[in-house]
């Protein structure tokens, strides 16, 4: 078998002898422990229905729903508990019943279920969202987590629920990103309303598929009574080893979640759990030597690289390389051409530069072919491997007169390696460590009900990074080929040398935040808030390991910013709620791993965001329909400083619109709309931006395959709004869902995303085509058995996902998977 995932469901079976007998033996396998007799007869009979299991106040249902319908508190907004509806921002969530009716097994299919989330390749791992355009960022029961750029795919199996929050953060959640975050809330113990489990519930599913997918997975969830107290638990195990699509490319990953919820006293309650995700795959950077002929029939451009592996270790090394062109094979600009004009950007480049200065650059035995989507850049020796682990660590006092005070303690640690033959190394090894405390105090009037919060936290971050990009070459690889000695670069990961950047340092943000929502009873609803981060930072290099000489080795410094929040809305007749929010965020700009340059240190490394958004919600039909509509208006007030790869200093203005129905307890129909306009401010400001040209690029030079085997570079000239649009983001998007249940025990469901044409990098010389996305499932149920089968672009849809617009999106492009299918059997208890 070729993997292992597992899963589990809160719908009981009839027998209860069944459930408790199932959950005591999955308990074993989950805890690797044996059980005795006496042991098993205790757990089951401590799996009983306790008083705990009374539901702690009253919980709206509305059958059909799946639980898509915003009737229930969410409180990873504002921290508040209120439903969507009554919260004044652009948001959404995702239950797990969605998930498992729909099919979706990755951040890309979210994008059917909540406006904003149309998501670019990041090298074709599935880590993070962009949320309006921008990269987004991914929080862990609303916590910040450390970024995820192309790492690690968000197990999306795992989650009771997404969120999904569009602009900036609250303040009581600290500095944060200016397009949003996914906010992961693990499966717990507890179910709506906080009431623990009646009883012990689990499920055991296998999913093949396509491609040799294979996935298992296990879930068991239930109540104890131990020491007089009462504790809910939450296992959770999944284990894959699947094939893929394409070439050179697998998945191996184990996935292990536990959640556990213990009453200590009436007033006390500690939650605490964690996640460990070992991933074994490849990134994968899709097509080079990309054209539009490419794009539109397959047409490729063949051709081989010179060699330059003079030692002949299979491998070309950074000193092989600078042996035959001092400098490199990147080419800046024109400027050692024969009959230079001394221009940086792409039109400069002639025929000449290639067959006098440059021919180490030229390719030999050239011709065409029709490439298939099957063979992208990903090589046989490639790896991705990324070991995460994520505890959590809550204790909660209910006071009297509605005072609660909660102290919530959480780690995140990442370690990884990413490994591309075609010259691109990455290493991290990072943690974070967040102590945060809430004090919340409500109180009820004649006139409304009015709450409030006060946050003190320390959040200390740990880096030790090093990445090697200076001597990325996609094109010296023929696809039809796979990697020969002449395109195999040797990575500073193999050898511990040639690093760009190698840094190691530590960051601590002593934050302070306060909140307060006034709640009228005609009405009008005020949410206030403000919040002050002050962190310091140290870093330095190792230049020992490097392959360049840094204007500065070390750096300690300190920086702070503001961030506020103003919001208000008011009920209206009929269901509607108008609102608008302004507000201000400040960023803490970092690095793939969490990294602050010693540069970045010593001039300064916080931005901030503003956030303007108006719009209105609304509810009826007894809550079975929900529908919203917002205009915004989201930029970085200052934009010098960015990360091109997960922070960058851009403005947003877009319009968002969803609206779900419950039409009955068998239909449930959703639909969005999306416009998003995303332009680079530092692009703009300074009217250019650097990046790798592409063959589309080079107006001037007849012939690619002169200097395919290398990378010219420069600037693109950024004069208008126009050119300063951030490629691979569509204009409009379109997507609609539907799911029927039939009474029988069968069900129906479907997607449509409709995608507008994008340009594929920011020079806007290739145009990807715009399509239609079609997704199917259906489902059996029939005693504790259920069966499903989902089809992926049901249509056979051909189309392409943007890969890294700024820098690479002229020279690369990730073709997208063909039709492909997916079967499960699932055995609830």
């Amino acid at each position: 078998m070729k993997t292992l995932a597992c899963s589990v469901s809160t719908m009981p079976h009839d027998s209860k002898l069944v459930r408790r007998t199932g959950v005591a033996i999955l308990l074993s396998l989950l805890c690797g422990t044996a059980l005795t007799a006496p042991a098993f007869a205790q757990q089951t009979m401590a799996a009983a229905p306790t008083a705990s299991a009374q539901q702690e106040g009253p919980d709206v249902v509305v059958t059909g729903s799946l639980d898509a319908l915003p009737v229930k508190d969410v409180g990873s907004i504002f921290g508040f508990d209120k439903t969507l509806v009554e919260t004044p921002r652009s948001a959404s969530t995702i239950s797990d019943e969605q998930i498992e009716r729909f099919g979706i097994t990755d951040i890309y299919d979210l994008v059917a279920q909540s406006p904003g989330t149309f998501t670019n390749s990041f090298f074709g791992v599935g880590g993070a969202l962009d949320i309006r355009g921008t990269p987004g960022e991914t929080y862990f029961r609303g916590v910040r987590r450390l970024d995820n750029a192309g790492n690690y795919p968000t197990p999306i199996a795992a989650a009771d629920r997404i969120d999904i929050v569009r602009g900036p953060a609250s303040p009581i959640y600290g500095p944060s990103k200016t397009g949003g975050y996914l906010n992961f809330v693990p499966k717990s113990a507890r179910v709506a309303g906080g009431a623990l489990l009646s009883g012990p519930t689990g499920e055991v599913s296998y999913t093949g598929g396509s491609w040799d997918r294979n996935n298992l997975r296990a879930e068991v969830r239930g109540p104890l009574h131990l020491a007089g107290a009462d504790l809910g638990y939450s296992l959770y195990a999944e284990v894959e080893d699947s094939g893929s699509y394409y070439r050179n490319m697998s998945t191996k990953q184990t996935i292990l979640q536990g959640a556990f919820d213990h009453k200590l006293t009436d007033d006390i309650r500690v939650e605490f759990g964690g996640q460990y995700q070992n991933f074994k795959g490849q990134q994968n950077g899709g097509w080079n030597r990309l054209t539009q002929k490419l794009v539109d029939n397959g047409t490729y451009i063949t051709g081989t690289a010179k060699p330059l592996d003079t030692n002949g270790d299979g491998q070309i090394s950074q000193g092989e390389i600078n042996a035959a062109v001092p400098g490199g094979l990147s080419i800046f600009g024109n400027f050692t051409c024969p009959n230079s004009t001394f221009s940086p950007f792409a039109a400069g480049f002639t025929n000449a530069c290639f067959t006098q200065t440059y021919p180490q650059l030229n390719l030999i035995n050239t011709g065409t072919t029709t490439l298939s989507r099957r063979d992208v850049l990903t090589g046989p020796n490639d790896k991705l491997e990324n070991k995460q682990t994520t505890l959590y660590y809550d204790i909660t006092f209910d006071g009297p007169n509605d005072l609660t005070v909660k102290n919530q303690l959480f780690f995140d640690h990442t370690q990884n390696i990413n490994n591309n033959d075609y010259g691109f190394a990455q290493r991290v090894k990072s943690y974070v460590i967040e102590d945060k405390i809430v004090i919340a105090k409500s109180i009820k009037t004649d006139i409304g009900k009015f709450s409030g919060q006060f946050s003190p936290s320390v959040r200390y971050v740990n880096f030790n990074y090093g990445d090697d990009f200076n001597y990325e070459y996609f094109h010296r690889v023929d696809l039809t080929q796979s990697y020969t000695p002449a395109s195999n670069r040797l990575l500073a990961t193999e050898c511990n040398c040639g690093y760009t950047d190698r840094v190691f340092g530590h960051t601590t943000d002593y934050g302070l935040a306060a909140l307060v929502d006034l709640d009228f009873n005609f009405g009008l609803d005020l949410l206030l808030g403000g919040r002050y981060d002050k962190v310091d930072a140290s870093s330095r290099y190792d230049p020992t390991v490097m392959d360049r000489v840094p204007t500065r080795t070390s750096a300690k410094g300190s920086d702070d910013g503001w961030s506020w929040t103003a919001s208000a809305s008011y009920k209206l007749p009929f269901g509607l709620i108008p609102y608008a929010t302004a507000s201000q965020q400040a960023t803490i700009v970092v690095g793939q791993g969490a990294e602050v340059l010693p540069e970045a240190v010593a001039s300064g490394f916080m931005s901030t965001s503003r956030l303007y958004e108006g719009g209105v919600k609304g509810s009826w039909l007894n809550e079975k329909l929900y529908a919203a509509l917002s205009v915004y208006k989201q930029n970085r007030t200052d934009f010098n400083i960015q990360s091109i790869t997960v922070n960058q200093a851009v403005e947003t203005k877009g319009v968002e619109a969803e609206a779900r129905w419950a039409v009955d307890r068998h239909l449930l129909l959703t639909g969005a709309y999306t416009h998003t306009e995303v332009v680079n401010l530092t692009g703009l400001q300074t009217g250019s931006l650097f990046s790798f040209f592409g063959i589309q690029d080079l107006v001037n030079v007849s012939d690619p395959t002169l200097y395919l085997g290398g990378q010219p570079t420069g600037l693109i000239p950024i004069k208008t709004r126009d050119q300063a649009r951030r490629a691979g983001i569509p204009a409009n998007l379109y997507s609609a869902t539907a799911t029927y249940g039939f009474d029988n025990g069968l069900s129906l469901s479907g997607s449509v995303v409709k995608v507008d044409s994008v340009f594929s990098g920011q020079s806007q010389a290739v145009r990807l085509p715009g399509y239609t996305l079609v997704d199917l499932s259906s489902s059996y149920q029939t005693g504790p058995w259920l069966f499903r089968v989902v089809v992926k672009n049901a249509t056979n849809a051909r189309y392409f996902r943007a890969n890294f617009t700024e820098l690479f999106g002229s020279t690369i492009v990730l073709p997208e998977r063909p039709r492909s299918f997916l079967a499960s059997a699932v055995y609830k208890f």
